[in-house]
């Protein structure tokens, strides 16, 4: 398995700002590409979270990363709906599911230091960090964007590639859209209002 990798990198000096993008490949040796398949690891996923643990990034940052990826994937979720309904699925929820890691680490929440102290989200802190944040915002109606709709588009439209074009669409892209809307504007907020 060939991993290829794409870094952005910007930085401010002397008043100017510097762009870099940074391109990788990884050449997974076989026994890991068996073992990754057996075990169903989202390898994006996993690099991810095992680079944020390794840097030991603060909370700031980190929900910056979780941010860019939410916003990354439901650009890239949007362009797939008409062309492959089953990736598009995919992209929407991981959409979805870096928006409510980005709403968790603003928020303070238990479940994303319990995340970051095992250095990776499982489905049930997720689920946990959908209470919370539906709790602490008293807005219920994350619960439905997540567990009714986000998470049905996980099983439903990318596992078992059952819904079309126009359910992924049509029907459940505006609630991924509604959280991450959402997550951006508590990463505002815990920004102080910067945008």
């Amino acid at each position: 398995m060939v991993l290829m990798c794409w870094v952005s990198v910007s930085l401010i000096k002397g008043g100017l700002w510097f762009f870099a993008y940074v391109g990788f490949v990884v050449e997974l040796p076989e026994v890991l590409v068996r073992e990754v398949s057996r075990l169903g690891v989202d390898v994006e996923g996993f690099i991810i979270d095992s680079v944020i643990a390794r840097l030991n990034l603060d909370p700031g940052t980190e929900l910056e990363v979780h941010l860019e990826l939410a916003e990354r994937f439901l650009r890239e979720g949007v362009e797939l709906v008409s062309k492959d309904p089953v990736q598009a699925s995919e992209k929407l929820y991981k959409a979805a599911e870096e928006a409510v890691k980005a709403m968790a680490i603003a928020l303070g929440l238990d479940e994303a230091r319990t995340a970051s102290e095992q250095g990776r989200w499982t489905a049930a802190l997720l689920f946990r960090a959908v209470d919370s944040i539906s709790d602490r915002l008293g807005r219920e109606e994350v619960r439905l964007w997540w567990g009714g709709r986000a998470w049905f588009l996980h099983v439903e439209g990318f596992h078992e590639a059952r819904l079309g074009q126009n359910q992924v669409g049509g029907r459940d892209l505006k609630y991924v859209e509604a959280l991450v809307r959402l997550a951006q504007e508590c990463c505002r907020e815990a920004r102080g209002g910067k945008a």
